[in-house]
């Protein structure tokens, strides 16, 4: 929806929810990228980028998860603040109850952060499939608001398939066409507009 010449989502921010990049959005850790939100709260927002895997394979930082990670079995990079840091996150199983499930925080839906600590091959029944990501993104409170209103980010429901997206899958585009019009016309805004 175009508001005073901004595009506003259609949801407010919760965990769970999808902040997509706008077109506009230049800054080179969330140009085109697509946020999970594992956490809002007054004091600030945390999130993953889910469209970012890099060439790091799990296996050589968390030898006990890389066989149960969706393909590619490598580590995302969630953001620019504590790369050292790493989140597990899945979508679990038709049925699967997170509350009842030790090592286990449910987001909304069948989408969970999971515990590193945690045995994998106890979780890993219970998912339909995970990633882990090395840093997040990191807002402190009321700053996303501002960057939502200048028009930096739109705000959509997440899928569980958008965690388990393969990498050659160019979720942005995706994730906004699926949200109707207008916002589905962003998805055609070229990645470089001078070849526009």
């Amino acid at each position: 929806m175009r508001d005073h010449g901004r595009v506003s989502g259609y949801e407010a921010v919760a965990a769970g929810s999808a902040l997509v990049a706008a077109p506009g959005l230049t800054d080179p850790n969330f140009r085109r990228t697509v946020v999970l939100i594992i956490d809002h709260r007054d004091s600030g927002t945390l999130g993953v980028v889910l469209n970012r895997p890099s060439e790091v394979p799990i296996d050589d930082v968390l030898p006990s998860w890389g066989r149960h990670a969706t393909g590619p079995q490598s580590l995302y990079v969630g953001g620019p603040m504590e790369q050292r840091a790493a989140l597990c996150l899945a979508a679990l199983s038709a049925g699967t109850d997170a509350g009842a499930m030790a090592g286990v925080i449910g987001l909304r839906g069948p989408l969970a952060l999971l515990d590193l600590d945690s045995d994998p091959d106890l979780l890993a029944p219970q998912v339909r499939g995970l990633r882990v990501f090395a840093g997040y993104c990191g807002w402190d409170g009321g700053q996303l608001s501002g960057e939502i209103e200048r028009g930096d980010w739109v705000v959509v429901p997440a899928l569980p398939d958008d965690l388990l997206a393969p990498a050659e899958v160019d979720l942005w585009s995706l994730v906004l066409r699926r949200q109707g019009m207008p916002l589905a016309l962003l998805a055609t805004y070229p990645a470089d507009p001078s070849h526009n």
